[in-house]
């Protein structure tokens, strides 16, 4: 589906219309989509910067519009305004990442795809991180404009995962099993 539709989904609501009045100066900053191959349980949500309070309001799509604000945000992230139209289709993700999987012979099925759009230095990009049945982690950048990967790679999960010392699992207070 075309991110247009659901832009104005939020857009035609009663949630937006006194959003926009309260805060005149908001701009669309981002789009955030999960889409689950496996389940089916997409998300959709379109986010909206709030210059003066540096807040993000965030409209949540799937069981009617509903709006949350974010906590501030933090002084070194900046979120470009995202202008005109949106081209690439969030249908066609997944096609696009697997195009370039097969070309780099990566043969893994893609399970789910966590997909944000941003202007990216003046440029509209989808990031995406696609979950595979392997567990892997697919990271790729798509150009709005012309429907390109611009990067691509591939990395595990557990390259993600943290490894904590045993030591820090146990109690400070209680005594430590011997070996």
């Amino acid at each position: 589906m075309k991110f247009s539709h659901y832009l104005k989904r939020v857009e035609d609501s009663g949630e937006f219309k006194k959003f926009q009045q309260e805060h005149k100066k908001a701009y669309l900053c981002a789009g955030f989509f999960v889409l689950d191959f496996e389940q089916g349980k997409n998300m959709h949500q379109i986010d909206f910067l709030i210059p003066k309070s540096k807040k993000i309001a965030t409209f949540m799509i799937d069981e009617g519009i509903k709006l949350n604000f974010s906590p501030q945000l933090k002084a070194k992230m900046k979120l470009e305004k995202i202008e005109g139209e949106v081209k690439t289709d969030l249908d066609a993700l997944k096609g696009i990442v697997i195009d370039e999987m097969h070309n780099r012979t990566i043969t893994q099925e893609i399970k789910k795809i966590i997909a944000v759009l941003q202007n990216d230095n003046g440029k509209k990009v989808w990031k995406l991180n696609c979950i595979t049945a392997d567990m892997g982690i697919i990271r790729a950048h798509i150009d709005d404009e012309t429907s390109s990967i611009l990067e691509m790679e591939k990395a595990s999960l557990f390259d993600f995962i943290k490894m904590i010392p045993k030591s820090n699992l146990l109690d400070k207070g209680k005594e430590q099993p011997k070996n």
